[in-house]
Order: C-alpha cells, then sequence, then structure tokens
C-alpha cells in the first residue's frame, strides 16, 4: 500500500506565499509523476502543477510564474511553492503520485487527502 502525506496549507492573505508538501510512503519500487490539483466549490477538480521523474514539469497557465513544483526524488516528496497569491486560488489541494508498487509492473495513481488554501482579498 502507498499513502501521501500533505501539509503546508493554511490561511493567507493576497499577495503571500505558502509552501505544499507531499510525501509518499510505503511499498513503493519506482514514481514516474508527482504533481497537485485542486478543486475549489463547485468546481472540477484541475491540474495545478506535474513534474516528471525525468524533470519534466507543466503548469496550468493561471499559475505560471508564480508557482513553482519541485521534487525530492530520494524522499519521495513533491513541493508546490505558491507566491502572489490571489483569491482564486482558494481550494483543496491534492497531491498525486503515479507509483508502482513493489511486485507490481504497472503505475497506479494514488491521492493524498487534500489540505485547505484559503486566500482573503
Amino acid at each position: 500500500q502507498v499513502q501521501l502525506l500533505e501539509s503546508g496549507g493554511g490561511l493567507v492573505q493576497a499577495g503571500g506565499s505558502l509552501r505544499l508538501s507531499c510525501a509518499a510512503s510505503g511499498s513503493i519500487f519506482s514514481i514516474n509523476a508527482m504533481g497537485w490539483y485542486r478543486q475549489a466549490p463547485g468546481e472540477q477538480r484541475e491540474l495545478v502543477a506535474v513534474k516528471t521523474s525525468r524533470g519534466t514539469t507543466t503548469y496550468v497557465d493561471s499559475v505560471k510564474g508564480r508557482f513553482t513544483i519541485s521534487r525530492d526524488n530520494a524522499k519521495n516528496t513533491v513541493y508546490l511553492q505558491m507566491n502572489s497569491l490571489k483569491p482564486d486560488d482558494t481550494a483543496v489541494y491534492y497531491c498525486s503520485a503515479d507509483v508502482m508498487g513493489l511486485g507490481s509492473s504497472a503505475y497506479y495513481t494514488y491521492w493524498g487527502q487534500g489540505t485547505q488554501v484559503t486566500v482573503s482579498s
């Protein structure tokens, strides 16, 4: 079994910064992509940023230049540095990881429990 543990959410004023962390643990053989999604009330979950094991990164247009995704592969951890936060960034942020477990031959997507980010105006 694989678990993703997120931390770092909270309440911040517009223009402020937060850093989210997500550590994967359990029976892990390999991790491909790790990333962050968010879901605002009444909205669908959307991709925020993703980084593959080879370093390829993708961002949703609305966060380009403000958010930075990074990974520590030795620690199976992904981070999301969020700067210049806006009220529109308010959402529950979910970590995801494409993991090949020990004894498996395929990658499966695991999700964290979510962490609330609230940006006040």
